[in-house]
């Protein structure tokens, strides 16, 4: 275990985040509070916020003491950290003899900072030089987030930022729960007798959105999960046909529906959604071996993938994204180019690249014995190999997020054809927009069209719970958290 002990609890996640992406094995606590550990502390350091400076000790398992020490302007709380980021990057860089790609950027959302100099009009030199000189990121990540930012800026311009908002709609279920998974989702097999009731709560959600949000115009729609097509035809035919009754789409880019799992994905759900028009689909393998399928606990075969992605072409679909996951148990990466070379010939529009990630509830973490004797690899090598097909497929890289305990402290990239960039995907990252979201476990988060005096966004969220019983039986009080947050917004609007 490795221990960082503050004398007071300032920059306790960016320490913590930064010690674990040199450590992703490791078990690592980053606080204030005096707690007793009874692991084995291998690497131990202390913080100490001083008048004027800040001083990190740090000693190993033979005990013999380093320390650090850096004048720090504490008004500057922006400044702070990233002198404190730099020094603690340094000092792990020094332990481990390693460099991370992204240097000391440990946040989800890197290409915020390309985006906002854009807006500024500096040049791509000026924010490369910035980048190096506060991130110590490297040169591929830099040019990776300026190259993604610029068609990121492109994109949005379709967007009505002022007036307009987009709705995201939760359905928690899945055929299984996969090794890796923390999102909020459900065994459909223990919840099937519960799913219309859950479909009537949802509605009645929609419902106020529908009326609350009237006189604003709703740019994208993503359903997603979970898995969507979980739900029976009739059921998804109901919450479509609601969502076209309720809503003005005539302002509407996209229109996603996130098929997912190839096991759920029926002639009769694919015609359903293809009858109401949706735009975009996800057909999302995770990998195009069947050995590591089973691991994972997705129980398709990479047969089913394929006959799944005809099928949608069969019938029209011509925006379909498709999901990879780097890291997995395993998985070579002759595994990984055999993946590419399968999904290469069904030629999708869009392929999105995960760095496997895992989250605290996911089984692989929480049951770690069980799977301890499972390689699990990603490297650049990996990801460069995902960039090379994607751009021999057509696609360009338009999104990118990072997320903590990330295999090879990498990232996840987003790649479509000319026109075909998931207008969602890029919202939900770049959080320029109001993203209203409905279901169990769904969180909406406002967004304050005034910048604050340093050019961001002031950014409220409300989260909906993610038990499906609480959720229908709640359904009143998930309706009066958005009205609290939005209610000066929707003042004087028609109820």
């Amino acid at each position: 275990m490795i221990l960082a002990k503050l004398n007071q609890p300032e920059f306790e996640y960016d320490i913590h985040s930064l010690i674990k992406a040199f450590f992703p094995e490791e078990n690592v606590s980053a606080t204030a509070e005096d707690k007793k550990y009874e692991e084995e502390i291998t690497l131990q350091f202390q913080v100490e916020y001083e008048p004027q400076q800040i001083k990190i000790e740090w000693k190993g398992k033979n005990q013999e003491s380093h320390d650090r020490s850096f004048p720090v302007d504490f008004s500057d709380r922006t400044e702070t950290k990233n002198e404190l980021k730099q020094n603690f990057y340094q000092i792990l860089s020094e332990i481990t003899g390693k460099k991370l790609p992204w240097g000391t950027l440990t946040g989800i959302r890197p290409t915020k900072i390309p985006m906002k100099f854009l807006e500024e009009g500096k040049t791509e030199a000026e924010i490369r030089a910035y980048m190096q000189k506060t991130y110590f990121a490297s040169d591929e990540k830099i040019d990776l987030s300026i190259d993604i930012a610029e068609r990121e800026l492109e994109i949005l311009k379709k967007i009505d930022y002022e007036n307009g908002y987009s709705l995201y709609i939760g359905i928690p279920f899945c055929p299984t729960t996969c090794l890796y998974c923390s999102f909020t989702s459900y065994p459909l097999v223990s919840w099937r007798q519960k799913v219309d009731s859950y479909l009537d709560a949802l509605e009645k959600e929609l419902d106020y959105v529908a009326v609350k949000f009237g006189k604003k115009h709703l740019n994208s729609i993503y359903i997603g999960g979970g898995t969507p097509t979980t739900l029976e035809p009739y059921q998804l035919d109901r919450l479509i046909r609601k969502i076209r009754c309720s809503f003005d789409l005539s302002h509407c880019l996209e229109f996603t529906v996130e098929a997912g799992r190839p096991d759920s994905i029926t002639r009769e759900k694919l015609e359903t959604l293809k009858k109401w028009d949706i735009t975009r689909i996800s057909i999302n393998p995770q990998t195009m071996k069947d050995e590591t399928l089973k691991i994972i606990g997705r129980r398709h075969t990479v047969a089913q993938t394929v006959e799944s992605f005809h099928l949608a072409r069969e019938l029209g679909f011509d925006d379909i994204n498709m999901d990879l996951i780097m890291g997995l148990p395993e998985e070579s990466l002759e595994d990984v180019r055999d993946t590419l070379e399968q999904v290469k010939a069904l030629k999708p529009d869009n392929l999105t690249v995960h760095s496997l990630a895992l989250k605290r509830a996911a089984r692989l973490n929480m049951f770690k014995e069980d799977y301890k004797d499972y390689k699990m690899v990603n490297t650049t090598e990996h990801m460069n190999l995902t960039a090379e097909y994607a751009k021999e497929m057509g696609l360009e890289p338009y999104y990118l997020y990072r997320q903590k305990s990330m295999a090879g402290n990498l990232e996840n990239v987003g790649y479509a054809s000319p026109g075909k960039a998931g207008i969602y995907n890029i919202l939900i990252m770049e959080e320029k927009q109001t993203i209203v979201a409905c279901g169990a476990g769904a969180s909406t988060k406002r967004v304050w069209n005034e910048p604050n005096p340093d050019g961001t966004h002031r950014i409220e969220r409300c989260e909906n719970v993610k038990d499906v019983a609480q959720y229908i039986e709640r359904i009143d009080e998930m309706i009066e958290r958005k009205q609290k947050l939005f209610a000066e917004e929707l003042k004087g609007f028609s109820s």
